[in-house]
């Protein structure tokens, strides 16, 4: 019998090829995209699954307020990891991660810059077991100086990495030469870490920088530890431990789960660019969206076509067939019609997964989980498409009355209204992607380009690798200067834009006194020529002086929120203190000047505190600004190499532009939309495309009404006015349902930025308009061939 079925579909289908290829097409560009966005879905919730203890990692976090500050940062200080071990017995290990800004790698005359090398405690690997391709990893990081190197770092340097194993390696900032106790497979890209070598952390490193946060900790609980019961004793630490350093502050550390990190962590100082649980629900939704607007074209183009089959209904019920034999029938049909799909589907998987992972900077492959279970995947999914997509149409077609369908009438309601209901609900989920959409893409270009308190164009920087060469930092900016190409020059220790400068404890004089609890605030080393160079202005007071040595060991300048934040009356004058040393050792300076706000990270972020002092020493002011002409950027680039390759011959000349900087903080954001916005337009075309079939299909049955109407002289632009209007009312109503909706979405959206626009009208009168004129283009072509016909063939159709 079911083979029975088939037969009969495949006929039905080769039969109408025409609306056959319309079903066919929108099915597969919609399970294809389902499929695309459900790899990348999948791709974002496997994050550290490639751990064998995932389960039992936690990251501890910091969280701290007080008046008129507050704290919430991935990172902790170097001192916690002891007594966290110490105190707390559900915690077997501790391991800490620092970050290194970058090192010159020499093995045997070959020289290798590599930005990305972390320092991590000789425990790294028993809390965090990264694969290992050679070495011990039980002791592979209890000498000082050993290295870690992955396979990929290990094969540009070596050839074959395995040869690294024993080797020793110099690098710059040390006297030490590192002996390499170990191969790790690469970092998988789903991971949070990201780093092609390991140093080892030294013991006692910031043993008393209580308030400074730039360690990230990870803990191993052991087998059977509660979180829950742990993190309600971790009050007691910040009592014991953290406010007699950093005086009255309401403190709690919480413990963030390992695979939770990618998706659900947003804190100051991320080890890296986090994912948002957020967009994977969005996209989610999105794919099984627009595989239901696909399935509505079939109910649609299925329901619309019930008048040509209904004598074919009424003769087989005649015949002895039931409601049930009926329906099995036509589901039949739309599961045959979906396993086509699925295959022209796969097909577009295939040709369209390198684009779609270049495009998303993705590494997704089509068996990354496995052939039997991406094929179970595949088989549920078009199983599930066919039945969607097939049972309302069987319901329908098998509930004709015989005798109504023998004289080939459809017998009560024609369901009219519900497909017209089907087609509103197909574009308004097009609206609200397209209006959404939008609503992104203006909100990315003001974080491009609002103004950031300074002058970004034609503003760039550079890395001084080598300390010798920062000793004679001025004499490279006096022969900088010497080119008319380049207007100005100056050094700081941290480029900003990376949202990565990092926060130290600042004890403010109030009421004559030094306060006993410190302020936390960013801190930034600048010469005096940062202000100029950056255009930023004074709000009071003055700029450091290179005059002398004075303000280089007593001045300091902050920023407006740090006045505004702490009630600072008077700042001006007022001594600063700041802790120098592992000893509790402060050193104290006094504020020379009040700078107006300027960015120093992305728009996600608030302005925060700021304080601004001159490097007591040189070796400290290791990237230097730079502000160039526009007349002939290349030229002034060339000449800024020749100059830095005067002081420093070994290391290579590397440049950023500051908008570049900060564009990197948005590049998450700004794949989003992309993705975002391509399958908004692949939604919008699917729903064309039904529109398309649709149309078609009502002017044909309305042909001998246009041939009628014509011979009484009704115009071309009368018929096709006729045939569109009704469908430009179904979406103009979609458009009145979906702007709210869209409006609630993307202001939603909105709150994960400090500073943003507002939602403009004008997005919605343009995307009404815009979707409302494809609708009218899809539906006109139809019209106006129907308008354009022979009156007397129309008269003479059946």
């Amino acid at each position: 019998m079911f083979r029975n079925y088939l037969l009969i579909a495949w006929r039905n289908l080769t039969r109408h090829k025409y609306y056959t290829l319309i079903n066919i097409a929108g099915l597969a560009i919609g399970l294809a995209t389902c499929w695309l966005l459900l790899l990348y879905v999948l791709g974002e919730t496997s994050y550290e699954n490639f751990f064998t203890n995932k389960d039992r990692v936690y990251r501890a976090v910091n969280n701290a307020s007080w008046a008129g500050g507050s704290l919430n940062v991935a990172t902790t200080s170097a001192p916690f990891a002891a007594p966290l071990k110490k105190d707390y017995p559900e915690i077997e290990e501790v391991t800490r991660i620092l970050p290194d800004g970058g090192s010159l790698l020499e093995y045997g005359g070959k020289k290798m810059q590599v930005e990305d090398i972390i320092f991590a405690d000789s425990t790294l690997l028993k809390v965090l077991p990264f694969p290992l391709a050679a070495g011990d990893a039980k002791h592979c990081l209890e000498q000082p100086n050993a290295l870690l190197l992955t396979r990929s770092l290990a094969a540009k340097i070596f050839g074959n990495p395995l040869d690294a194993m024993g080797k020793m390696i110099r690098t710059e900032d040390s006297s030490l030469v590192f002996q390499v106790t170990g191969i790790l497979e690469d970092v998988p890209s789903n991971s949070h870490f990201a780093f092609s070598a390991v140093r080892v952390l030294p013991a006692n490193y910031n043993a008393d920088g209580w308030q400074n946060f730039d360690v990230y900790t990870y803990l191993l609980l052991r087998q059977g530890a509660n979180v829950k019961a742990l993190e309600k004793k971790l009050p007691q630490f910040g009592e014991r431990y953290v406010k007699p350093h950093m005086g009255e502050v309401t403190y709690n550390m919480t413990l963030q789960p390992l695979p939770s990190i990618h998706l659900h962590s947003h804190l100051g100082y991320e080890m890296g660019s986090n994912g948002n649980v957020l967009y994977v629900y969005v996209f989610l939704f999105t794919g099984l969206l627009i595989l239901m607007i696909a399935c509505i074209n079939y109910m649609n183009l299925s329901t619309a076509r019930a008048t040509s089959r209904v004598k074919e209904i009424g003769v087989r019920k005649t015949m002895g067939s039931g409601r049930e034999e009926i329906a099995r029938m036509f589901m039949a049909e739309s599961l045959l019609l979906t396993v086509i799909a699925g295959v022209v589907a796969l097909g577009l998987v295939v040709l369209a997964l390198p684009y779609f992972n270049n495009f998303a900077h993705r590494q997704l492959s089509l068996w990354q989980f496995g052939v039997a279970r991406t094929i179970g995947a595949i088989l549920l999914l078009v199983l599930l498409t066919g039945l969607l997509a097939g049972i309302y149409p069987a319901v329908f077609m098998s509930g004709f009355r015989v005798i109504s369908a023998l004289k080939g009438r459809l017998s009560g309601s024609s369901h009219a209204g519900f497909r017209k209901g089907l087609v509103t609900f197909q574009f308004m989920i097009a609206i609200v992607l397209t209006a959404s959409t939008l609503v992104a893409y203006d909100q990315l270009q003001y974080v491009m380009h609002t103004n950031l308190g300074f002058n970004r164009e034609q503003l760039l920087s550079f890395h001084i690798s080598d300390v010798s060469a920062r000793r004679n930092i001025p004499a490279m900016k006096q022969q900088l200067l010497g080119n008319p190409l380049i207007r100005d020059v100056a050094a700081v220790n941290n480029p900003i834009g990376r949202n990565d400068l990092g926060t130290s404890g600042y004890f403010f004089e109030q009421s004559g006194s030094i306060s006993e609890s410190s302020i936390l605030a960013q801190s930034l080393m600048a010469d005096a020529g940062f202000l100029k160079t950056m255009g930023i202005a004074l709000q009071q007071g003055r700029n450091f002086s290179d005059t002398g040595e004075a303000d280089r060991y007593h001045a300091v300048l902050v920023n407006e929120t740090l006045v505004k934040e702490f009630q600072l009356k008077d700042p001006l004058g007022k001594r600063v203190q700041f802790k120098i040393d592992n000893k509790g050792t402060r050193a104290e300076r006094v504020v020379v000047g009040v700078v107006k706000d300027f960015h120093t990270y992305s728009l996600q972020h608030k302005i925060a505190p700021l304080v601004m002092q001159m490097a007591p020493f040189p070796e400290m002011e290791d990237n230097m600004y730079v502000r160039v002409s526009p007349q002939n950027i290349p030229a002034a680039l060339a000449y800024m190499e020749k100059v830095y390759r005067r002081f420093d011959a070994s290391h290579p000349f590397s440049y950023q532009f500051l908008d570049d900087n900060f564009a990197k903080q948005y590049a998450g954001e700004q794949q989003q939309e992309k993705i975002f916005l391509m399958f908004t337009v692949l939604a919008l075309f699917i729903a064309c495309l039904g529109l398309f079939g649709l149309a078609a299909f009502m002017a044909a049955q309305r042909t001998r009404e246009i041939g009628v109407r014509k011979t009484l002289g009704a115009s071309s632009g009368s018929i096709v006015k006729m045939l569109s209007q009704d469908f430009l009312r179904l979406v103009l109503f979609a458009a009145v349902l979906a702007f709210p909706l869209s409006w609630w979405i993307m202001d939603r959206w909105l709150q994960h930025f400090a500073y943003r626009t507002g939602i403009s009208v004008w997005v919605f009168v343009f995307t009404g308009a815009g979707v409302a004129a494809v609708a009218l283009l899809t539906v006109s072509y139809h019209a106006f061939r129907a308008a354009a016909a022979n009156p007397v063939k129309s008269l003479r159709a059946d």
